[in-house]
């Protein structure tokens, strides 16, 4: 058995799980989902439930974790059927070969931003990831939209990015150069015919007041934080990409299985240059 913590909004646990997930098939155990954390963590809720997951939630009787305190504590616990685990922790944010070489009887507790983690499975994950529910009648008319035109993403993510001034340290923003730059990028390599960008922010009007992307543009923002996962059907339906430095849009990205859809990353993923993104971004796709 391996177990996954979940935690953090809905792009972090799309990572959590996939690792999780493409570790479990690589050694052929089950998967469970430790979603303790969210008893007390409030910034994002659980939103795995959402897709077609393999969604096996971990009870606080099923395993324990490390060595126990004493002999007398192992032998209570053996006989009540827990399960020990070993702990294996993300040390960093860089690549770590030795996930794919885990045991059985581990607990995996990181964000693994990376998709070498999974890309062997990256059928299953994309499957795991199909949504579970039917768009509403809103939304379906926006994918209409969407698969009419020669449609680009845009991701623009400020909200605790800018007013949380601890989270604003550690990510920081995409300026405006950047989306402008990848904006004329994006013309430039798929060309003007048919170009539409639909734009998604939590600062729709900040967005309106203070770029252009001179082309046809849409702005979404009909979707609350309860049904951030329509905001990513959406994005994913998308041609192409423009993501912003946020795991949100790098799956949206990433669930876009044409092979020939172009993705603008932002060089820069973190403000904070104690943390190396090296990793997170795929080789396939375009750093500006």
């Amino acid at each position: 058995m391996l177990v996954s913590r979940i935690i953090g909004g809905l792009g972090n646990q799309m990572f959590e799980y996939a690792a999780a997930r493409a570790a479990s098939l690589r050694i052929s155990v089950q998967l469970k989902l430790d979603l303790s954390g969210f008893e007390t963590y409030d910034l994002h809720a659980y939103g795995l439930n959402n897709f077609n997951i393999v969604e096996d939630v971990a009870k606080k009787d099923d395993y324990f974790i490390g060595a126990p305190e004493s002999l007398l504590k192992k032998i209570k616990k053996y006989l009540r059927g827990l399960i020990q685990l070993e702990s294996f922790r993300e040390s960093d944010l860089s690549f770590d070969s030795k996930v794919l070489e885990l045991n059985d009887n581990t607990y995996l507790d990181g964000y693994w931003q990376c998709e070498r983690y999974f890309i062997d499975f990256d059928k299953q994950i994309r499957q795991d990831f199909s949504f579970k529910f039917a768009p509403d009648a809103l939304n379906q008319r926006y994918l209409e939209l969407i698969d009419s035109v020669n449609a680009v993403s845009v991701h623009i993510r400020r909200g605790d990015y800018v007013s949380n001034s601890t989270t604003n340290e550690i990510h920081g923003v995409c300026d405006l150069d950047y989306y402008q730059r990848a904006a004329e990028f994006m013309r430039a390599r798929i060309g003007p015919e048919n170009l539409h960008f639909f734009v998604f922010s939590d600062d729709t009007d900040w967005v309106k007041e203070n770029i252009s992307f001179g082309s046809d543009t849409t702005f979404i923002s009909h979707n609350d934080a309860a049904k951030n996962y329509e905001d990513m059907r959406l994005m994913s339906a998308c041609k192409h990409h423009i993501i912003a430095n946020s795991s949100f849009s790098w799956w949206a990205a990433w669930l876009n299985p044409s092979k020939q859809k172009v993705v603008i990353a932002p060089r820069q993923w973190f403000k904070s240059t104690l943390l190396n993104s090296d990793d997170i971004v795929p080789a396939s796709w375009v750093r500006l």
